[in-house]
């Protein structure tokens, strides 16, 4: 396998997170990063890819040291024998590229496996399938599986449908309740950044409630400022949702539109009527402006690996399948290690701060409550 690499600031992704676009937002955040068109020459099995952008992002981890990270990266369909080749390949041409103060390489690649999350299968969380750990690509040595920063695990809806044949996709109750919040008066509207307060106001609320971990309101503000102000093309739409009743904010999404894929990134809601389903009316909303804006697929962005109603998000899973779509399950991330010992002195600890953030701190919010 041959790869040709070539800096190219504005080389165009089809993906969100490979994008320009986000690179500058996480440049915003202390991140750095560099961008390649990248030319791929099978070999012996005779293909030769398609040209593809690559976005390599790097962070500082203190003392002077850095780790290079490529979210949903590389765009390439080759087959799944060749990808192994690919990752190693790449990492050993970042090699010489990234800082000299990098410890990995983590890739984090948009490959995966699939399950349909049709209307009939959605919430059999008593099934012996619910507890089936399911397949996702993986990868050999020299790579190596690391904590996954992206959701490993998520459900898309083909998006490229009438309003009834979405909505005969979705459960029943699904269905139901999308119906039922028009008719309860609750309104949905994209509001845009002008709503920034309001929706940070609920997500305070859904963290404190969910034991969640959420993002300063800067964090969302840089983003829909960036989002009007940078001039690079393609940039995504980014919406904002809120959906309210008499006036008032119960729910609240943020969505990005790019290039073919709409993606669910960001939820939010109130505690008081519930019963309302302001949820639903959001997502749906959602789903049809993203078909409006030719869009084919609408990414629900994270789901828990399996429909175990042990899991702590559980209903997270419910929720999303219950729309109908396509299962995935993501390779997660894999790291290529360019400094042994000191990756290894690292990755004890950050296991050990994701045991702390993960298991640690939500069991002392679930039994403080």
């Amino acid at each position: 396998m041959r790869i040709d690499m070539r800096n190219n600031e504005n080389a165009v992704s089809s993906g969100l997170l490979q994008s320009r676009f986000w690179a500058d937002f996480k440049a915003l955040a202390d991140w750095s990063y560099t961008r390649y068109d990248v030319g791929i020459d099978a070999g012996a099995s005779g293909v030769t890819e398609t040209p593809f952008a690559l976005s390599v992002l790097e962070r500082g981890l203190g003392a002077g040291l850095r780790f290079a990270y490529v979210p949903h990266g590389p765009e390439t369909g080759l087959p799944a024998v060749d990808r192994d080749a690919l990752l190693v390949e790449l990492a050993e041409r970042l090699r010489n590229l990234v800082s000299r103060s990098c410890l990995f390489i983590r890739f984090d690649p948009a490959w995966y496996d699939t399950e349909p999350a049709g209307a009939d299968s959605v919430g059999a969380s008593d099934s012996a399938a619910a507890a089936t750990i399911p397949s996702r690509p993986s990868f050999e040595r020299p790579l190596r599986k690391a904590s996954d920063v992206q959701p490993p695990d998520s459900v898309v809806l083909d998006v490229t449908r009438s309003d009834e044949e979405l909505l005969a996709g979705m459960k029943p109750k699904w269905r139901y309740n999308v119906r039922l919040a028009e008719k309860k008066g609750v309104t949905v509207a994209s509001e845009g950044a002008s709503s920034i307060d309001d929706f940070y106001a609920l997500y305070e609320t859904t963290s404190a409630r969910d034991h969640i971990a959420i993002h300063p309101k800067s964090y969302y503000e840089r983003l829909f400022g960036l989002a009007s102000s940078n001039p690079v093309e393609p940039k995504p739409d980014i919406r904002l949702w809120i959906a309210r009743y008499d006036g008032k904010a119960l729910a609240g999404i943020i969505t990005a539109y790019y290039g073919k894929e709409a993606t669910y990134l960001y939820g939010a809601s109130s505690d008081e009527h519930r019963n309302l389903m302001p949820a639903y009316a959001l997502q749906w909303a959602a789903i049809r402006a993203a078909r409006d804006a030719g869009c084919s697929s609408y990414d629900f962005y994270g789901i828990p690996p399996v429909d175990d109603p042990s899991h702590a998000m559980s209903g997270l899973y419910r929720f999303k399948t219950g729309f109908g779509g396509e299962i995935r399950h993501y390779a997660g991330a894999w790291d290529y290690v360019l400094r042994p010992a000191a990756y290894a002195a690292f990755r004890a600890a950050e296991r050990a701060r994701l045991f702390w953030h993960k298991t640690v701190r939500k069991r002392i919010g679930r039994s403080s409550d």
